[in-house]
């Protein structure tokens, strides 16, 4: 087996992992949503997309983008070998989650009256503010523990804590909101924080990493670069989620927390269910990433190996959603929820488009180049939200869904641009070929859904996704040679 088909077979694997893991979490997800939707409604996914983004935007603060920046430390300290280096960096976060976990608990409590009056007109929703504090402070906690599992390469370890704490959380959620119904919005919150930090701090507790006692004053000293790293890599997600809220604020003022409700359950399905392959990925590419950032014709290649694997991946998926989206939304949600229909059919065509420009824009982060992360994160952001709210006024949910995918076609153009002049980064031509075959088979399924006559329509439909399917499998068997693992396995359970 050569370099090249180590190196697939390596995406491939740890993809199937998480892929496996996040199929787990899906259908969890699917019953959490199911029940939602029949028990809170439209408004009550809006209440609780509200809540969840003004807490995500005083997380993307309070955590100093660690979550980013230690992996980049324990993973490169992991490349070079340095044991002692791996404990010290481990030990140096932990301490740094719990004092910047607390100071953002404080700083929500502090805010809650402002934010009740800010996202909901009015001082009902303060005691609610206050109680959302401890998801904050449970969130980092979390943060921090995964960042370990992962810049350690515990895959297995953090897959697990990952399905175990999607279990728990559901437990919580069927009879919170059976017998509170919308009150039980913020305990299910709260609760799901809880269960998730109690999981990763039991697998983080597995790996057995010598404690230390560091002075506060030595904790900010020896941390400084990766707090200084972490913060100006998190004004990135701070700027994402801001523009999120502000959409969702816009909706709420324009048009009602029903509204806001649609708006976060077709996002909602389109990061769980399309997004299942970029989290099975971003597990093991960002750290390999990191601990080859130096070595830009290695890089180069394993950005080009990434972005093939991801966009064949992901092209049954999109042609599946885009064939049955209304028995879909119905399935996962209900009627109520069909008027989503126009925005996930773009948005899920977007995710093309999205999971290479995701591919490309982690270079930045494993560059360690923050200046120029900052910068186009902030101007895409503003252009995607200004992109989103002149959809919506011109043409609803729908052209709000049609704004993100030309903001992810403008994106991946300008991020390739971006990134092959400062590191002269480029594709290699079988990707091109390999993508425009695949935007292709999006492209006609799309087409096809226009068809009036069921039976000629859903034959198409059927035809496509098997298509896809072989085209899929035909191009990874090309890399991987799956035939021979497939006898391999086969020849395992035989003996």
């Amino acid at each position: 087996m050569n370099e090249s088909q180590k190196s697939y077979r390596q995406i491939l694997k740890f993809t199937s992992l998480f892929g496996g893991v996040q199929v787990i979490s899906v259908l969890i997800s699917i019953v959490k949503s199911k029940i939602a939707a029949i028990l809170i409604g439209t408004a009550g996914f809006g209440i609780y997309g509200l809540f969840n983004s003004a807490m995500n935007l005083i997380l993307g603060f309070s955590k100093l983008g660690l979550d980013v920046s230690a992996v980049k430390e324990i993973s490169a300290a992991s490349g070079d070998n340095e044991i002692e280096k791996i404990f010290r960096i481990v030990n140096i976060l932990k301490r740094l989650i719990w004092i910047t976990g607390i100071i953002g608990a404080i700083v929500t409590i502090v805010l809650s009256p402002w934010l009740s009056e800010l996202v909901f007109k009015n001082d009902d929703y303060i005691s609610a503010f206050i109680f959302i504090s401890f998801a904050v402070f449970f969130n980092q906690l979390t943060i921090g523990n995964l960042a370990i599992l992962q810049g350690l390469r515990k895959l297995k370890s953090l897959a697990k804590s990952t399905v175990i704490a999607s279990f728990c959380s559901l437990i919580v959620t069927v009879p919170l909101y059976y017998f509170l119904g919308v009150k039980g919005i913020v305990p299910v919150i709260v609760l799901t924080a809880l269960f998730a930090f109690l999981c990763s701090w039991y697998f983080t507790k597995k790996q057995k990493i010598p404690s230390e006692i560091i002075s506060v004053r030595k904790v900010f000293e020896e941390g400084k670069q990766m707090i200084k790293l972490g913060f100006v890599l998190s004004i990135g997600g701070i700027v994402t989620v801001l523009g999120t809220f502000l959409m969702q604020l816009f909706l709420e003022n324009y048009a009602g927390l029903e509204e806001v409700g649609l708006y976060n359950a077709a996002f909602i399905i389109i990061s769980a269910y399309v997004g299942v392959i970029f989290n099975a990925m971003s597990k093991d590419y960002f750290p390999r990433l990191a601990s080859i950032a130096n070595q830009n014709d290695v890089l180069n290649t394993v950005v080009n190996q990434q972005s093939f694997i991801t966009v064949l991946l992901i092209t049954p998926v999109i042609v599946v959603f885009l064939a049955f989206m209304p028995v879909i939304v119905k399935i996962l949600l209900n009627k109520e929820f069909l008027p989503i229909i126009g925005l996930l059919t773009f948005g899920i065509l977007a995710t093309l488009f999205k999971a290479v420009s995701w591919a490309i824009a982690y270079v930045l982060i494993a560059k360690g180049n923050s200046k120029l992360f900052i910068k186009t994160e902030i101007i895409f952001n503003i252009l995607l939200l200004i992109m989103s709210v002149f959809g919506y006024y011109y043409g609803g949910l729908t052209g709000v869904g049609l704004s993100y995918l030309l903001y992810f076609v403008i994106y991946l153009v300008s991020i390739k641009k971006v990134v092959s002049y400062n590191y002269k980064f480029k594709f290699q031509e079988e990707f091109y070929k390999i993508f425009t075959v695949c935007l292709l088979l999006c492209l006609v399924t799309y087409t096809i859904t226009y068809i009036e006559n069921d039976y000629i329509k859903y034959g198409l439909m059927i035809i496509m996704i098997i298509s896809s399917c072989i085209f899929t499998i035909i191009k990874l068997n090309e890399k991987l040679n799956l035939k021979e693992s497939l006898e391999k396995i086969i020849s395992k359970h035989k003996k």
